[in-house]
């Protein structure tokens, strides 16, 4: 047996192009759905890449006992029997970063979808090696830097518009610094030589625009910092009531059939991020179809060009090998690092963590490990943290103090809805936006079907200045307000339930009036009109403003006697004030002409 061969850096050969290096290790001795446990490998490490019997198939080392070892295979096992070898790579599970990213469709560990399709057919076959990214195309670099200059890792080594919206940055690796040896503009494919970096020590570094990267190890930063700007996604109940902060965390929870899928593809089509990284973690088979249908086809409304010039998707379906879930959340996380690293504000929806929890689940009970609650390990909140943990605002490594930020949405399936359940539960506390669907919402048709009464954000004081400095100084103010007046509807709605609307003043009337505006009015959102689909920052405002004046005014004037509440609701600002939606949100001077109708003609109603 050879000498154990040491695991590679992040920069080396991908383990999918570098089978002929392989070299027999170990031999299996037990097959158990995605397990493999194989013996013979002393020297073998932690997270190690692996091929698993004669066919090939990929899988990562995930225990170690003397010189047995526990294997996560991520293709299908059937036909995989005791006594077949096992291959060590030298390398840990890597993600290949660089120009070609955005528009590609990958599975869950980086293989393109399209090239596996042209290379065995509509039913992929086990154990088949493509790269992440093209080798033979060619990119256009443009140097950003000349030969002589001083740079330390992370700094922007020159540029490559990957596609018309997005400037790909070519950075210096990690961990190398020095003075630029050569570096030259022109067209060159992923793996040329584009710089040479010589180091304190005299030694060269040849730089390509290919880097890789371990996908269980967080890419270094310079420091985090506290979100302070909220991510905008044009809807209104996400972005007044509940918003998350750019940088922030942020969890979908809901039952089958609430909208889960819908909500995370409206904030990827809407939100002002810069690039999206969309995983589709264990989904049905049609939902991911739809997705890989329907985004190369979306419009970017921020744009006009194609959403998919800047999204990379991870498309991993409930029928594909468990395993292989795991690594998709990891493998997408990674690839939204990268982007953040160049400055990007990024945002990363993972539909859902549910199917990437089922996955840890069956690989622990494979491993006979001691289950925690309803069968999870008992590590499942820390592996649920650390990937959550991943999200920020960060200021980037290099000399230019660029800021980038990572924004994670994960979206929860709990059985039944159960919001109970361990999944959802330690997800909620690493998490600081609760965005609660309710099946009940749903049912009446209220979308986006997200309960105003369960759902929460954290971020409210972080963005609290932006809100004052950017949209209106008593944006935060009317927010609190209308809340207040929701909150309150459901304790009146109980009354009414129990003795009817008579037995309610007028002043509680006006509250459910109220609440009744904002549920129908501004929470209500049409994702099939083009004006009402997205609404702008200050639009929201001046919307939800709009119907807290009528509250404010007519409280001003409904405590005098004889007060006819019909009268009120049948002013003709009432209707005005239900269809602003409609305003084109340029047209600020038609908002305040609102306010000052509403003020008069309520004022009208008062009795000399």
């Amino acid at each position: 047996m050879s000498p154990k061969k040491t695991i590679k850096n992040s920069f080396t050969y991908n383990y999918l192009t570098n089978v002929e290096n392989m070299e027999k290790q170990g031999t299996i001795i037990k097959v158990s759905g995605p397990l493999v446990v194989a013996k013979g490998m002393a020297g073998a490490r932690m997270y190690e890449v692996v091929r698993v019997s004669d066919k090939k198939l990929i899988g990562e080392i995930i225990g170690i006992e003397e010189d047995q070892v526990s294997i996560q295979v991520y293709e299908e096992t059937s036909g995989v029997g005791p006594g077949e070898p096992v291959f060590t790579t030298g390398e840990t599970m890597q993600v290949e970063l660089g120009p070609g990213l955005l528009q590609s469709i990958y599975d869950g560990i980086q293989r393109p979808l399209p090239l596996l399709e042209k290379e065995a057919g509509a039913y992929i076959t086990r154990g088949i090696d493509v790269p992440g990214l093209d080798r033979k195309k060619t990119w256009d670099f443009n140097a950003k830097k000349s030969s002589g200059e001083t740079v330390k890792e992370g700094d922007i080594l020159g540029e490559v518009q990957e596609t018309s919206l997005i400037n790909h940055k070519v950075m210096v690796p990690p961990g190398i610094n020095g003075t630029i040896k050569d570096i030259k503009s022109g067209s060159h494919t992923i793996e040329d030589t584009i710089a040479v970096i010589t180091d304190a020590d005299g030694e060269d570094h040849e730089i390509s625009m290919l880097q890789k990267w371990s996908i269980r190890r967080p890419r270094p930063v310079s420091e985090k910092s506290i979100p302070s700007k909220p991510l905008v996604s044009g809807t209104r109940i996400l972005d007044t009531l509940f918003p998350l902060a750019k940088g922030g965390a942020g969890c979908i929870p809901g039952p089958f059939g609430a909208g889960k899928t819908v909500t995370q593809q409206t904030l990827a089509k809407y939100c002002d991020a810069e690039i999206i990284v969309y995983i589709g973690c264990g989904e049905r088979g049609n939902e991911m179809t739809d997705v890989l249908m329907e985004f190369p086809e979306l419009e970017d409304p921020n744009t006009g060009e194609k959403l998919m010039k800047r999204t990379v998707m991870v498309a991993n379906t409930s029928n594909m090998p468990v395993a292989a879930r795991e690594a998709s959340i990891y493998t997408g996380v990674t690839i939204a690092e990268y982007y953040r690293d160049m400055g990007y504000d990024v945002a990363l929806m993972a539909d859902s963590t549910s199917r990437w929890a089922e996955a840890l689940r069956e690989m622990s009970g494979r491993l006979e490990e001691m289950p925690g609650e309803e069968g999870y390990p008992a590590y499942l909140g820390s592996r649920t943290a650390q990937f959550y943990e991943r999200s920020g605002v960060v200021k980037c490594l290099g000399s230019d103090n660029r800021l980038g930020s990572l924004t994670l949405i994960g979206a929860v399936s709990p059985p039944g809805g159960d919001l109970s359940e361990p999944v959802t539960q330690n997800t909620l506390r690493v998490t600081k936006v609760f965005w609660g669907l309710d099946a009940k919402l749903a049912y009446r048709r209220h979308f986006p079907a997200i309960n105003w009464l369960t759902s929460y954000t954290l971020y409210t004081d972080n963005i609290k200045d932006y809100w004052k400095n950017e949209i209106a100084e008593d944006y935060g103010d009317i927010r609190t307000q209308a809340m207040g007046i929701l909150q309150e509807e459901a304790k009146l709605e109980e009354i009414v339930r129990l003795v009817g609307m008579d037995a309610l003043s007028p002043k509680e009337r006006l509250t459910l009036e109220t609440a009744k505006s904002i549920r129908e009015d501004f929470l209500f959102q049409n994702a099939f009109d083009k004006v009402d689909a997205y609404t702008p920052l200050k639009k929201q405002y001046w919307m939800l403003k709009s119907i807290m004046n009528v509250y404010n005014q007519a409280f001003k004037v409904i405590d005098q006697e004889d007060f006819n509440f019909d009268d009120l609701l049948a002013l003709p600002v009432m209707e005005r004030v239900a269809k602003c939606k409609n305003i084109d949100p340029d047209k600020e001077e038609e908002f305040t002409k609102l306010w000052e109708d509403t003020e008069r003609e309520i004022m009208e109603l008062q009795k000399v």
